[in-house]
């Protein structure tokens, strides 16, 4: 990521972060003519003890020193989770990892306990992918759920850029955009963290450049490292179904990250999906 995107990448986050802040829940007055949502500029930096222009300079992306105690400051002000805090923080001090320590690696297949627990999560369909999103593994259920990834090749095996070409994951979703939202929000997760990989930047444009839904959804700046969310989808074949869906981070150097979608207990979802699955072995 070059100096200026890092920076348009805070501005726009910062942007984002506090127009979501009603005046109330930060314990101002509501006032009136307010022609934006959210807080004032100079709100912020009252909050935040900071001067207004100190403040307005790093909204707008400008290349000013900061530091760790005044960025916490600025977090606290903008009620920020401890994922966003973290982004806010990695953008600001340009403190990710980086390319440079923890290349992408080319995973053609994951180790064999990894893919034993996918085969033991026979009515969870789970999804394995790497540091970009980009899908390494899955099992039989989440075949059947989503599409069969076995049939796409391996560079089209990208879960960020599926969520908007295929049709398929716009017709399952019955609330598709917070669908996209949960993923985007990993994604966004992993940007901060790998603030040097450039790779991110090219993909990001080339998302905004084919697909406007995607621009919309993104300008939210939305950061989770696991969301946990409860999805409801109409399957061609089963009809609606419910999930649980819960993302788990793997441990070791190829940052690889498990999401499981748990059919729910209330639901006759699990035995919808042993139904589907039966009728493909028989056909």
């Amino acid at each position: 990521m070059s100096t200026q995107t890092r920076l348009q990448a805070l501005s726009d986050f910062l942007k984002a972060r506090r127009a979501a802040i009603s005046p109330a829940s930060a314990g101002l007055p509501q006032g009136t003519r307010r022609r934006t949502p959210g807080l004032r500029r100079e709100e912020v930096a009252q909050l935040a003890g900071v001067s207004n222009t100190w403040y307005t300079w790093l909204e707008q992306g400008r290349d000013i020193k900061v530091s760790p105690s005044v960025l916490d400051c600025i977090a606290t002000a903008l009620q920020l989770t401890k994922d966003e805090r973290s982004y806010l923080f990695a953008l600001a001090l340009e403190n990710g990892p980086g390319a440079a320590l923890y290349p992408q690696e080319n995973i053609s297949e994951i180790n064999p306990s990894l893919q034993k627990i996918l085969q033991e999560l026979t009515t969870c369909p789970t999804i394995i992918s790497d540091r970009r999103c980009g899908i390494v593994g899955w099992n039989e259920a989440a075949a059947h759920v989503f599409l069969d990834f076995a049939k796409l090749p391996p560079e089209e095996r990208n879960m960020i850029s599926l969520l908007f070409v295929r049709k398929e994951f716009k017709r399952l979703a019955v609330n598709w955009q917070q669908f996209v939202s949960g993923y985007l929000s990993i994604f966004r997760a992993y940007y901060g963290q790998y603030v040097e990989d450039r790779w991110y930047d090219d993909f990001i444009a080339e998302m905004k450049q084919q697909h406007p839904e995607f621009n919309t959804l993104w300008e939210e700046s939305r950061v989770s490292s696991a969301p946990d969310v409860v999805l409801e989808f109409r399957h061609a074949k089963a009809g609606k179904m419910l999930f649980h869906l819960t993302s788990l981070q793997v441990h070791g150097s190829t940052d690889l990250r498990c999401s499981i979608y748990t059919p729910a207990g209330d639901s006759n979802t699990e035995a919808k999906l042993k139904q589907l699955m039966e009728q493909h072995v028989q056909d």
